[in-house]
């Protein structure tokens, strides 16, 4: 089993930049897909980024394409959500995920860690 844990998460200004984080305790991510989602207070959950097992291969939702980016570090122990040019709208409580299955994906995730608060003022 895969525990995951995000960290990064805090207040900014709209059109500021943070980096989110979301490390596998205990072992390496390199068998998993990881993604990225959040949820916003009174909204279901949606995906936004998501990153394949060997990092070729993204997919982000239209909402963010452009302004965030993720990725994955060499010993693939740590994934990544850059996230720039941030509007009021991005405010939500940021999860990663991580399955063994499939490429990428929206959908079917195992693994989820506890979330980070990401808050942008206007």
């Amino acid at each position: 089993q895969v525990q995951l844990v995000e960290s990064g998460g805090g207040l900014v200004q709209a059109g500021g930049s943070l980096r989110l984080s979301c490390a596998a305790s205990g072992r390496t991510f390199d068998g998993y897909r990881v993604g990225w989602f959040r949820q916003a207070p009174g909204k279901e959950r949606e995906f936004v980024a998501s990153i394949s097992r060997s990092g070729s291969v993204t997919d982000y939702a239209d909402s963010v394409k452009g302004r965030f980016t993720i990725s994955r570090d060499n010993a693939k122990t740590t994934v990544f959500l850059q996230m720039n040019t941030l509007k009021p709208e991005d405010t939500a409580v940021y999860y990663c995920a991580a399955d063994p299955r499939g490429v990428v994906g929206r959908t079917q995730y195992a693994y989820w860690g506890q979330g980070t608060q990401v808050t942008v003022s206007s």
